[in-house]
């Protein structure tokens, strides 16, 4: 269905208490008929559901309070569908066989926008896979399809280092600054800092840095350096 979901982090920004949100979806997708959607946040080890809704003829509604600002997930059954922001408004879900949206509040507008950025992004770096692969049917010089894809593929890596430092930076200090950086740290194949994320990291206000997942994530960054170095 939609090609990007967290981890499940459980990432919070203190408000004032009892701001309650609503959360109106629908769906196109005709097998999702009588299928339950969960809203999930992790408490302590545990998932946690916020709240659950049928959906119904494409339909489906769920609401409630949140005490503060949470990076929650939606999802069906033990499938993570797609990462939202519990926060204080009305939530509005489309589901189709293209993908997720997630607007109507602030920060699940902004994140919905980085969203579709990211995935334009992850379309043309495809698309120069394939352009590679027409070139060489195609007979083109093998010296000329590697000049001209390599250069196409650091300008589609630059685009995607900038969209993800410019949206984090813009976020620092609220849920979805830690929440993406954690996210291309789980999405590695061990504890490292990419030169993106440590240009991240070092022009961070402390605010960033001294978030849990942050510091939780840097240490063991240090634990992985150190063990190679031993």
């Amino acid at each position: 269905m939609f090609r990007f979901c967290f981890v499940l982090l459980f990432i919070t920004t203190l408000t004032s208490c009892g701001k309650k949100f609503k959360i109106d979806g629908v769906t196109s997708v005709s097998r999702l008929d009588g299928k339950m959607l969960f809203v999930k946040v992790l408490s302590g080890d545990e998932l946690v559901n916020v709240d659950s809704a049928e959906v119904i003829h494409g339909y489906f509604q769920m609401e409630g309070k949140v005490d503060s600002v949470v990076l929650a997930s939606l999802y069906m059954d033990d499938e993570c569908i797609m990462p939202l922001v519990l926060e204080e408004g009305n939530i509005k879900i489309e589901i189709n066989n293209v993908g997720i949206s997630i607007k109507g509040t602030p920060l699940n507008d902004s994140f919905n926008k980085f969203i579709e950025d990211k995935t334009a992004i992850d379309d043309r770096a495809y698309e120069v896979e394939r352009e590679e692969s027409r070139m060489i049917m195609d007979g083109v010089d093998i010296n000329t399809v590697q000049f001209e894809i390599d250069k196409k593929r650091v300008e589609v890596a630059q685009q995607m280092d900038n969209l993800i430092k410019t949206f984090i930076s813009s976020n620092y200090e609220n849920v979805l600054g830690p929440g993406v950086f954690i996210m291309i740290g789980n999405s590695l194949p061990y504890p490292f800092l990419t030169p993106v994320m440590e240009d991240i990291v070092n022009k961070a206000p402390e605010g960033f840095k001294n978030n849990n997942l942050i510091k939780n994530y840097l240490t063991l960054v240090k634990e992985y350096n150190d063990g190679m170095a031993n």
